[in-house]
């Protein structure tokens, strides 16, 4: 199968400092993107961006705390002046507050959720992504073929959270499956009203990755974790749109 050639796209990545995010820019910029490493920290950022210029890649850092809105609006400057447009957007930051190991999860009591962890994973999970991609929004249109990824999580479909035969239904922790399940819905809806554009929006699960959130006995590496991000962030004109991929295969909602 022929690679795509992502020459001369600008792709900007948050939380890409480290983990899936940072191996979601090296894939794209292998295609031949200009990534930019969204990051709170700074000097990790610039700090990756150099790694992946050692690899002959092309990467920039800007800094952005994803729930900050001056943050999204001095991106949104940096880019229509750097670039006047934005091709490709994958809102990978995110967060898991609550106990997350299978063990402790089949603990987790829904009931007894402190509602600032709730309100803090909603404002990372679900609020950040919606704000940015609204702020940014008028820069994707610009682009010849927009896309939007945004990066759930199996543990946000209701299909499997609620079948008692499905291998996730006893993880419950609650305010991060149901911060991925409102991304989901975002993704469903705004894939809808962009239906008739260029642009195409997505969501993915990027499998039970190594990182810091996954813990280390999942059975994916970082770069592994990142092909449905760069598969779906680099699709050509007849690929899918409002959809939830895991890879090539499409998961339930």
């Amino acid at each position: 199968m022929t690679k795509p050639n992502l020459e001369g796209k600008i792709a900007l990545i948050t939380g890409a400092t480290r983990g899936i995010g940072l191996e979601t820019a090296r894939g794209l910029a292998r295609l031949g993107a200009t990534v930019i490493l969204g990051s709170r920290d700074i000097p990790k950022g610039n700090e990756a961006a150099y790694q992946l210029h050692q690899e002959g890649l092309k990467a920039v850092s800007i800094q952005i705390d994803v729930t900050d809105q001056q943050d999204h609006a001095a991106v949104y400057q940096y880019l229509e002046e750097t670039y006047g447009r934005l091709d490709i957007l994958v809102n990978n930051a995110g967060v898991l507050l609550e106990q997350s190991s299978i063990s402790a999860a089949r603990q987790n009591q829904t009931s007894a959720i402190p509602l600032k962890e709730l309100r803090d994973t909603f404002d990372v999970n679900f609020f950040a992504q919606v704000e940015l991609t609204q702020t940014l929004l008028p820069l994707i249109r610009k682009s010849e073929a927009g896309r939007i990824v945004n990066v759930s999580s199996i543990l946000g479909s209701l299909t499997l959270q609620a079948d008692p035969g499905s291998p996730i239904y006893s993880i419950k922790t609650f305010g991060y499956n149901a911060s991925k399940a409102a991304l989901n819905a975002f993704t469903i809806h705004l894939a809808h009203e962009l239906k008739d554009t260029s642009i195409k929006v997505n969501s993915v699960h990027p499998g039970w990755v190594r990182t810091k959130l996954g813990g280390e006995h999942a059975d994916l590496d970082e770069a592994g974790g990142s092909e449905t991000s760069v598969l779906l962030a680099s699709l050509q004109e007849d690929g899918p749109t409002g959809g939830f991929f895991h890879l090539n295969d499409s998961l339930p909602w």
